[in-house]
């Protein structure tokens, strides 16, 4: 159990961080968000294994999931290209190599989110699976991933036990 949350952890969970930016792939903004996501991961006990940076292209975007997943990572979390300008892909991204879509974790962020904004609805966060991995695509900005994630955590540890098929009392 965590302290400060109260639920159950499972004995391994890897985590693969993509930032998702074009400026901040190209030097020109800090990358908030992917540090802001990893200090929160490592609060939850979760293991961090890497931290990636790539632009708003679905092909690199795709591509840092699937390198990510090869090094052991059974949750990937996404900040970045969430929303609505043309640039942002993430979803799209997402979508093309995933299994199935769990709408529910998108639709409680936004929820949530609306509680602190009325812009939560523009978001499109989502998460899904994509070969035996979770994959949840959080906003950009370093406050509402942390956020977002913090709406969702609780569901984390006992969808990944199921897709990496450890035995659960479902």
């Amino acid at each position: 159990m965590s302290a400060r949350s109260g639920f159950h952890l499972p004995m391994q969970l890897n985590v693969g961080i993509i930032t998702v930016s074009d400026r901040a792939s190209k030097g020109l903004y800090d990358d908030l968000g992917g540090p802001a996501l990893q200090e929160t991961s490592a609060s939850y006990g979760w293991n961090v294994l890497e931290s990636v940076l790539v632009p708003d292209e679905i092909q690199d975007i795709q591509r840092a999931i699937r390198s990510l997943i090869g090094k052991g990572c059974s949750l990937v979390l996404t900040t970045g290209g969430t929303g609505v300008a043309l640039r942002d892909v993430t979803p799209e991204a997402v979508r093309q190599i995933a299994i199935r879509e769990l709408p529910g974790f998108g639709e409680q962020m936004r929820m949530e989110s609306l509680k602190f904004t009325p812009n939560a609805i523009l978001s499109r966060n989502l998460a899904a699976v994509v070969d035996r991995t979770l994959v949840i695509c959080l906003p950009g900005k370093p406050k509402g991933a942390v956020e977002c994630l913090s709406f969702v955590v609780q569901a984390i540890p006992h969808c990944v036990e199921v897709l990496q098929e450890v035995p659960t009392s479902c």
